[in-house]
């Protein structure tokens, strides 16, 4: 199994990229795998928060190169890059909020992969490069999703000169939240997790979906669209729960609907 799902509880499940071999590259089986595994858990009502993480050394290095060499079509190519995107999309577009847990290396895709996501959290010792252009293949794909995070002046030298930058400063430049020990990463991810898993699912769908597509929109169009999220969410049981539990001084009672 190149993809094992757990069961953390209170909502929360660990999706572990199992390939330490080759570095948990994301090969096309790698690729389907987890865009399967996203898919089923963001239809689960059951699961509320996504942690995603590699085995073995490191949270990935990217294509495997293997693989991408072999390929030699240009259908072939498309097909691998057009299913990669589809991943980063359904992380990025899909309900539930995913948190990438990163340890080791996050290479060119694998970089791309926890950009992908809504949180990230690191290890004090783990390394974010889009390297590409040091073997003739500029990072284009990834950059689309680290891109969004870091500002254009950094983004450009990752991208020109292909050198890792380390924990501390990806937190400096906004590609992770903030890095612990390796000791200390795993609870501080849960704390994180079961803090959001406490929320309105509905709240939280409706919310994490208004962000990623105000993001793309004009100031004017911007703001008329999330009025019209926060009418609908207005409208939701869990609104009317947590202002009544807010103004009564208790804890809300979440329906999610």
């Amino acid at each position: 199994m190149n993809i094992l799902v757990k069961n953390l509880g209170q909502g929360i499940k660990n999706v572990k990229i199992n390939d330490p071999k080759t570095y948990n590259s994301l090969s096309f089986n790698t690729l389907r795998s987890l865009l399967n595994a996203f898919k089923k858990l963001d239809k689960d009502n059951s699961t509320k928060v996504i942690i995603l993480e590699g085995m073995g050394k490191g949270f990935s290095a990217g294509h495997n190169l293997k693989e991408v060499r072999s390929l030699k079509r240009r259908s072939k190519y498309l097909k691998l890059f057009n299913l990669c995107s589809k991943l980063m999309l359904q992380i990025v577009e899909g309900r539930k909020p995913v948190i990438a847990k990163v340890h080791g290396a996050a290479y060119a895709a694998g970089c791309q992969l926890a950009a992908s996501c809504d949180l990230a959290y690191s290890t004090n010792d783990a390394m974010f490069a889009t390297p590409g252009v040091n073997i003739g293949l500029f990072c284009s794909t990834p950059m689309v999703a680290v891109s969004r995070k870091v500002n254009r002046k950094r983004m450009m030298k990752m991208l020109l000169t292909g050198q890792p930058i380390k924990a501390n400063y990806a937190k400096e430049i906004g590609l992770i939240n903030d890095h612990f020990s390796k000791k200390k990463l795993n609870n501080e991810v849960l704390k994180v997790a079961k803090n959001i898993a406490s929320k309105s699912n509905l709240t939280i769908k409706i919310g994490k979906q208004a962000f990623y597509k105000q993001l793309e929109m004009p100031l004017r169009k911007a703001y008329a669209y999330t009025s019209r999220m926060m009418t609908l969410n207005m409208m939701a049981m869990d609104a009317e729960e947590g202002i009544t539990a807010f103004l009564e001084k208790r804890k809300p009672k979440w329906k999610n609907k």
